[in-house]
């Protein structure tokens, strides 16, 4: 692709070399050749990326840095977005390769043009598989499951009935969608369990990503809803009837109980754990290993980073450690002096 296509797709402007400069894809400084772009932020970044072998670099305006003159250069003011949609454009398209012949196909299923379908997938009756998308070897998509345009589904991933996916999700390896919610009803009598219906459907907007093993389950008498951009890292749960709001993120070990919801634009670190029937509110970043108690709201500004369970501001949770740090080392130091006042 010329980079004067990549310019009007992606924006920016060349403050040299040529429009007409080829590019393959992109690359670190140090793997670069002359067919890659590279990106810096800072005048350290820049110099290095100016340095390489790389054919184009891309940089934030007014860095004050020389450029060599074999160089095209794009300023942007913010280069590692452009870099990162740069970098999906110039990535090669895989081959359309239709349906394996050792993929099982049921009854009624609607196929779009130019779909994959790789070896021993399952697609059960009534299924919907839009356009150009891909499902891999060994996934199973269930009875009645609609897939949008574009989607790709990896290997043994496996969608329940009653789920549907919009355009451009993207399902790796391992993740189940749409199975049933942890919902039971003890019976005081004898103190057996019953499962609570779990009937309900799960909704994935477009532009999912959803990581490797991580399990999203059906709504019990209603829905499952992830939307529009949400991105989700391997090994995340979330329950039945959740609503993850748009493009939020949710990183690896987190866990979600049913009933909870996730506003637009928050960031759940790694290992964070939501009660059921919990909000985290628009925009808040939830530190690694933080907790929301059940029924509870962890609400701040947006941009707010909350820390700890309960999940409280930053800043609370490091004055608090200070203050535990001075009593204990107060405690040890009674202790040592045998003290009246620290003797039990």
């Amino acid at each position: 692709m010329e980079l004067s296509e990549l310019i009007e797709r992606l924006g920016g402007a060349i403050v040299q070399g040529s429009p007409d400069h080829r590019l393959r894809g992109v690359s670190s400084p140090a793997q670069a050749c002359a067919n890659d772009a590279v990106f810096a932020e800072d005048a350290r970044a820049a110099a290095e990326a100016l340095a390489s072998d790389a054919g184009v670099v891309v940089l934030r305006p007014g860095l004050g840095v020389s450029y060599p003159s074999p160089k095209c250069v794009v300023e942007s003011p913010q280069p590692r977005l452009w870099f990162a949609r740069a970098g999906k454009l110039l990535r090669p398209a895989l081959p359309v390769t239709g349906v394996h012949p050792s993929a099982v196909i049921g009854a009624h299923v609607k196929l779009g043009d130019d779909i994959t379908i790789g070896p021993c997938a399952v697609i059960e009756d009534d299924a919907r598989i839009g356009a150009r998308t891909r499902i891999e070897a060994g996934a199973v998509i269930g009875r009645g499951v609609r897939i949008g345009d574009y989607c790709h589904i990896y290997p043994r991933a496996v969608l329940y009935p009653g789920t549907t996916l919009g355009n451009w999700v993207v399902v790796h390896a391992g993740a189940v969608l749409g199975a049933d919610g942890f919902g039971y009803v003890r019976n005081p009598a004898n103190g057996a369990y019953a499962q609570f219906p779990q009937q309900g459907t799960l909704v994935v907007e477009d532009e999912v990503e959803i990581g490797a093993n991580s399990t999203i389950d059906r709504g019990a008498l209603a829905e499952t809803r992830i939307r529009r951009g949400v991105k989700i890292d391997n090994l995340v749960h979330v329950g039945h009837n959740c609503d993850i709001g748009e493009d939020v993120i949710l990183v690896a070990l987190t866990g979600i109980s049913g009933s909870s919801s996730v506003g637009k634009g928050a960031v759940l670190a790694g290992q964070v754990g939501i009660g059921d029937h919990a909000h985290v509110a628009p925009g808040v970043i939830l530190g690694g290993q933080s907790g929301v108690f059940n029924g509870k709201t962890a609400s701040a500004e947006p941009g707010t980073v909350l820390y700890g369970t309960p999940a409280r501001p930053l800043k609370q949770v490091l004055r608090e450690q200070a203050v535990l740090a001075r009593l204990a080392k107060g405690l040890s130091r009674g202790k040592s002096t045998g003290s009246p006042e620290t003797e039990d």
